[in-house]
């Protein structure tokens, strides 16, 4: 009889994203910010979409043109036209912290170029129309004059925030907490090594991919680490409240301990096969005769 296999509930990603009608990059964001609901994949694979899911988004009012344009990201060049501002005061207003990056990639100069969502930066110039133009504030021009650029910092505190948003396992939450914290800071707030190799095995990906050059790998790691130390710290409170909470629900896995067997010499191991005892066909026949030599004939 032939079993069939059972098919995993939902779609795969990449017959989703063409239901939607997205490019990848649109599909993973609008996932990333939860405007499109997954189901956990099997077996620790890749997310599902239910059928349903699908429905929903495709019987919503301006599908596709609305869910492209929610997750529709601008540089700072597009970002300038969109609001009708100079690029220096753009970048004035990103670097203290006015709004947030979603996403970032280094250009072929290893420069970081940060990208915005579309919909964000028309809804601040809205709110903030004061901030568009004039001089500007005294509090932000400190900030600015003390070299302060909030981006990394906020896109990691964005990032981290919507991977928390997806689990409520306390063990995931804090593997996440501490993929912004150098090595060092974690091993001072996990002193158990148990629970650090726990932590490495659960530990999310802030990027989707890494830079393949030895020098853009360092750009993309130190943008990956918390810095200020204000983050820092937060963020290592927030690691031992979490594994507080983990410790709480279940022990980080550790090794089964082997149970030493002691033996006697000369004894049977339990469970050994004993092999049968092959005699010599001649051995009785030579040990009669050496009797018979030995006692001599009769009389």
């Amino acid at each position: 009889m032939t079993v069939k296999a059972t098919a995993a509930p939902g779609l795969a990603p990449g017959r989703a994203l063409q239901e939607l009608d997205l490019k990848r990059g649109e599909f993973d964001l609008a996932i990333q910010l939860g405007h499109i609901r997954t189901t956990p994949g099997p077996s620790g694979g890749p997310p599902r979409i239910e059928q349903r899911e699908i429905d929903r988004l495709r019987g919503k009012e301006g599908f596709p043109g609305a869910l492209r344009e929610r997750v529709r990201t601008v540089g700072t060049v597009e970002g300038t036209r969109l609001i009708s501002i100079s690029p220096a005061r753009f970048a004035r207003l990103a670097r203290t912290g006015h709004f947030t990056p979603v996403r970032f990639y280094l250009n072929r100069y290893r420069a970081v170029v940060w990208l915005y969502l579309a919909e964000e930066l028309r809804q601040f110039a809205l709110a903030h129309p004061g901030l568009l133009s004039g001089r500007t504030p005294p509090a932000l021009r400190a900030v600015l004059d003390a070299g302060e650029d909030r981006r990394a910092r906020n896109w990691r505190g964005r990032t981290l925030g919507l991977l928390l948003r997806r689990t409520a396992d306390p063990w995931e939450r804090a593997a996440a907490i501490a993929s912004v914290l150098d090595p060092v800071t974690v091993t001072e707030v996990a002193t158990d090594p148990y629970e650090r190799s726990h932590l490495r095995v659960l530990r999310p990906e802030l990027v989707p991919g890494r830079p393949e050059s030895p020098a853009a790998r360092e750009v993309v790691e130190r943008l990956l680490l918390a810095d200020h130390p204000d983050e820092i710290l937060w963020h290592r409170v927030s690691l031992a409240e979490a594994l507080r909470e983990a410790r709480e629900l279940r022990p980080a896995p550790r090794p089964v301990p082997r149970t030493e067997s002691r033996t006697v010499p000369g004894a049977v191991p339990r469970g050994a096969r004993l092999l049968p005892v092959r005699r010599n066909p001649y051995g009785r026949a030579l040990m009669t005769r050496l009797r018979f030599r030995k006692a001599g004939p009769m009389a």
